[in-house]
C-alpha cells in the first residue's frame, strides 16, 4: 500500500503522557481498516507496535513506530511516539514528520505533566492540534471533567466533536457533532443510529460552539453567525479543515481504544477534515529556501529517525518532501556529499515491512543499508538541500560505561554508536580526561533500555561505573625543592639535578620561567625540565587531578658532561615539581555549576531550599511567564551531574533546566581528605 497523491495523505502523530493509551488507538485503526487480523495489545504482550523485548516487558513504548492505515481512499500514517520524558526524542521526531498531533487523553486522568510539555513543543513547531479522550469505559470516566481540564489547559479553542454515550461500563457509543448522528459499537461493526432523545441538548450546545469557533475561519460567515444565522452543513463541513490546520479549533473526540467506541467516526474525520500535507506550508532549508511538499520537483527526502538492527543495517525513516521516491532512485546527502542508491521503498507497520512503489511528495517510507545515512540528513536530486535537523531536547544525565568483559570491549564502541546514531537523544564522547566512555541521555530509563539494546541487539555485556568528576588542583603559597636524578649501571650513567620554584598563578594557567644564568644547564635541557614538569601536572601534586594556575621558575641545578641527557632532566623535574608541590599548600579545585531551572510557581520554593542544601547558592529569579519562575543557580558540578530525575522527583515532572560548567572552586575539607585517601588507596592497591 503506497499513497497515490500528496492528497491522498495523512500524517497524525500520536502524543501525551506514558499510558494515556496511544499505543492502543493505533492498534484499534489497524484492526477497524482490516490490516491487522486481531486487535493488538499492549497489556498482554502482543502489540504489533510495541514489539522489542523492552518495551513488552515494561509495557510502554519506548521507540517511535508506524501504523499506515488506509481508509476510504486515503493513506492515514499514523506515528506512535512514547510517552515517558527519557524518550522525547522519538515524539519530537514524531511532531517532525506529522501535519497533526493527536493528543491521546486518559479520560480518569485528564491532562498530564508529558502532555503539557508536549503541547508546547507541538505549539512551537507549527504543527495542528487536536484530542482524543481515551477509555471512556474506565472506572470514574468523566468526559466534562476532562473537557473542563482541557479548557484550562489549552484555552477556549478545545472543543468537542463528539460526545460520549454512557460513560464506565454503560460507555455505548459517541455521538458525531459534525453529523448530528450516533455511532453505536458493537463487535466489529459500527451502527448510524439519530441521537437519544436524552441527549439531544447537549448535542445541540457542543454543535454550537463548534460553529462559533469554525466561523471564525471566515470573516464573512463569523459576521453571518454572530448576527443569529446558523452556518449550514455545508458552510460547517467546508471551513472546519481550514479551522483545524489555522489552530482556530482543536477538535476533541471521545472513546474507547480497546473497545472500538469511536475509532471508526475518528478515522473518517481524519480522512475528511484533518490537514493534508500541503497545509503544513513549504519546508525551509537550512539556506533559507523554500520547497513546497509537490510531487513536481526533484526528489528530496528528510531523515527524522533511524533505527539500528545488526542483521538488516540502518533503517530509515523518511518523509519524502518532493518529487516522488521511488526504488532505484540515486540521491545524494548533503552532509556527506555522498550518493545514496535506493534499492527498495517501503512501508512499515511496527516492525514489518512492505515493498511499495513508491511515495508521494508528504507520504512517509523506510528505506535501508544505505551506506552512511543518519536521522536529520537529507537527500535529493543533487544534494543541494538540506533540512534543519530535529529539535531534540538536550540530553542532561550522563553516565560512564564500561564492557563487562574483555572480549566485548573489542564490540561495545562499534555497538554504542550505532544505537546513538539512531537517537538524536543520545549522545556519546570519550573523556580524555578521565579516560572514560560516557553517554548522555535524557534520564536513567533512557541508560536502562540502552544497556538492554546492546545486550539484546548487539550480545554486548556493558555496565556503568561511577562518573568521575572533572577536579582540579592548584598550589595557594609558593616553595621550592630540589629535584636530582642519578643512576649509574656500569656504563654510562644518568646525571640531572634542578632547582624548583613553584607559586600560584590564579587564572594565568601554566607559565614557565627559565632564570639559569651562567650556563649551568643547558637550554636542550631547560626545555627537558619543562616537559617533565608539564608530565607531572597532568597527573596531580596530592590526589591524581590535572594541576591548574601555577608558575614554575628553575632557578639552579647543574649537569654532567657525560651521564646528563634530556631523559635525566625530565625525570628531575618530576621529582623536583612534586617536592616543591607538596610544600605548597596543595588544594583541591571541584567544577562549579551554573544552572537555570524554570518550575512552576509552586515548586519553586521547594527547588530554592534543594539547591541550598547541595552546597549551592540562587544567584537570581524572574518570572518569565504567569505561573513560572525562572531560578538561576549555582551549585558544585558533583552534586548536580544526575540533576534530571532529581529535578523530576521534586516538581512532579514540571521542572526544566540547563547547566553549564563556568569555574573551578577550592573544596571543602572534609571533601579533599577523601578524595586525597581514595587516591592513595588506589595507588596503593596498584591501579
Amino acid at each position: 500500500m503506497g499513497a497515490v497523491s500528496t492528497d491522498k495523505v495523512r500524517n497524525v502523530v500520536l502524543l501525551g503522557h506514558g499510558d494515556a493509551g496511544k499505543t492502543s488507538l493505533a492498534e484499534a485503526m489497524l484492526f477497524m481498516a482490516g490490516q491487522t487480523s486481531r486487535l493488538g495489545s499492549v497489556a498482554d504482550g502482543h502489540s504489533n507496535l510495541d514489539y522489542e523485548s523492552e518495551e513488552v516487558r515494561r509495557k510502554i513504548t519506548l521507540n517511535l513506530t508506524l501504523a499506515p492505515v488506509e481508509h476510504n481512499g486515503v493513506k492515514i500514517n499514523v506515528i506512535d511516539t512514547p510517552g515517558y520524558a527519557d524518550f522525547m526524542g522519538d515524539a519530537v521526531a514524531g511532531i517532525e514528520a506529522a501535519e497533526m498531533a493527536l493528543f491521546v487523553i486518559d479520560a480518569v486522568a485528564g491532562v498530564q505533566v508529558q502532555t503539557r510539555k508536549l503541547w508546547k513543543i507541538a505549539t512551537e513547531m507549527g504543527i495542528a492540534k487536536s484530542i482524543f479522550i481515551n477509555r471512556m469505559d474506565k472506572e470514574h470516566a468523566d468526559f466534562n471533567a476532562a473537557m473542563t481540564t482541557l479548557a484550562s489547559a489549552f484555552g477556549h479553542r478545545v472543543g468537542a466533536v463528539q460526545l460520549p454515550i454512557g460513560r464506565e461500563s454503560d460507555f455505548k457509543g459517541v455521538i458525531d457533532i459534525i453529523r448530528m448522528k450516533a455511532y453505536l459499537h458493537q463487535g466489529e461493526t459500527e451502527e448510524i443510529v439519530d441521537i437519544p432523545a436524552d441527549m439531544v441538548d447537549a448535542a445541540e450546545g457542543a454543535r454550537d460552539k463548534l460553529c462559533e469557533l469554525v466561523a471564525e475561519a471566515d470573516d464573512t460567515l463569523m459576521e453571518k453567525y454572530l448576527e443569529g444565522e446558523r452556518l449550514t452543513q455545508e458552510e460547517l463541513e467546508t471551513l472546519l479543515d481550514k479551522a483545524i490546520a489555522q489552530g482556530i479549533f482543536i477538535p476533541v473526540f471521545v472513546g474507547s481504544a480497546t473497545t472500538l467506541q469511536g475509532i471508526e467516526d475518528l478515522m473518517d474525520d481524519i480522512v475528511t477534515f484533518f490537514p493534508e500535507p500541503t497545509a503544513h506550508g513549504p519546508l525551509t532549508t537550512t539556506d533559507g529556501r523554500e520547497v513546497p511538499f509537490s510531487t513536481g520537483g526533484n526528489v528530496a527526502v528528510h531523515v527524522f529517525k533511524t533505527l539500528a538492527d545488526p542483521y538488516v543495517g540502518r533503517i530509515n525513516f523518511v518523509k519524502v518532501v518532493s518529487g516522488t521516491l521511488t526504488p532505484g532512485s540515486e540521491l545524494v546527502n548533503s552532509r556527506t556529499g555522498k550518493k545514496e542508491r535506493i534499492a527498495h521503498v517501503f512501508k512499515m507497520t511496527g516492525k514489518e515491512t512492505t515493498g511499495i512503489d513508491g511515495a508521494p511528495a508528504g507520504d512517509i517510507a523506510i528505506v535501508t543499508k544505505l551506506a552512511d545515512t543518519l536521522t536529520n540528513d537529507t537527500l535529493s536530486a543533487a544534494g543541494d538541500v538540506a533540512f534543519a535537523p530535529l529539535p531534540v531536547p538536550e540530553p542532561l544525565y550522563p553516565v560512564a560505561i564500561v564492557a563487562k568483559t574483555k572480549a566485548d570491549e573489542d564490540k561495545l564502541g562499534t555497538a554504542l554508536k550505532a544505537i546513538v546514531e539512531e537517537d538524536p537523544s543520545l549522545s556519546l564522547r570519550r573523556d580524555e580526561e578521565t579516560h572514560q566512555t560516557v553517554v548522555t541521555a535524557l534520564g536513567e530509563a533512557a541508560i536502562d533500555v540502552l544497556l538492554a539494546r546492546l545486550r539484546e541487539r548487539f550480545h554486548v555485556e556493558a555496565e556503568l561505573e561511577d562518573l568521575r568528576v572533572p577536579y582540579r588542583e592548584t598550589i595557594r603559597k609558593s616553595a621550592q625543592a630540589q629535584g636530582r636524578h642519578k643512576k649509574q649501571t656500569g656504563g654510562s650513567g644518568q646525571f640531572a639535578d634542578c632547582w624548583l620554584r613553584v607559586e600560584p598563578n590564579p587564572g594565568g594557567g601554566y607559565e614557565f620561567v627559565d632564570e639559569i644564568v651562567g650556563g649551568r644547564i643547558s637550554k636542550p635541557y631547560i626545555v627537558a625540565i619543562d616537559k617533565g614538569v608539564q608530565d607531572t601536572m597532568t597527573s596531580g601534586a596530592i590526589a591524581g587531578y590535572p594541576v591548574q594556575d601555577v608558575r614554575v621558575a628553575v632557578y639552579d641545578g647543574s649537569m654532567h658532561s657525560v651521564d646528563s641527557n634530556e631523559m635525566a632532566f625530565k625525570t628531575a623535574a618530576r621529582i623536583g615539581f612534586r617536592a616543591a608541590a607538596e610544600k605548597a599548600d596543595p588544594v583541591i579545585l571541584e567544577p562549579i555549576a551554573t544552572l537555570t531551572i524554570e518550575v512552576p510557581d509552586e515548586h519553586a520554593g521547594a527547588v530554592m531550599g534543594d539547591i541550598s542544601s547541595i552546597r549551592g547558592r540562587i544567584l537570581g529569579m524572574e518570572a518569565p511567564d504567569a505561573g513560572m519562575q525562572v531560578i538561576r543557580a549555582q551549585a558544585p558540578y558533583a552534586e548536580v551531574v544526575h540533576y534530571s530525575p532529581h529535578l523530576r522527583s521534586i516538581t512532579s515532572g514540571t521542572g526544566t533546566y540547563t547547566i553549564t560548567i563556568d569555574s573551578y572552586e577550592q573544596v571543602p575539607g572534609d571533601i579533599q581528605k577523601r578524595l586525597v585517601d581514595e587516591y592513595q588507596k588506589e595507588r596503593a592497591e596498584g591501579h
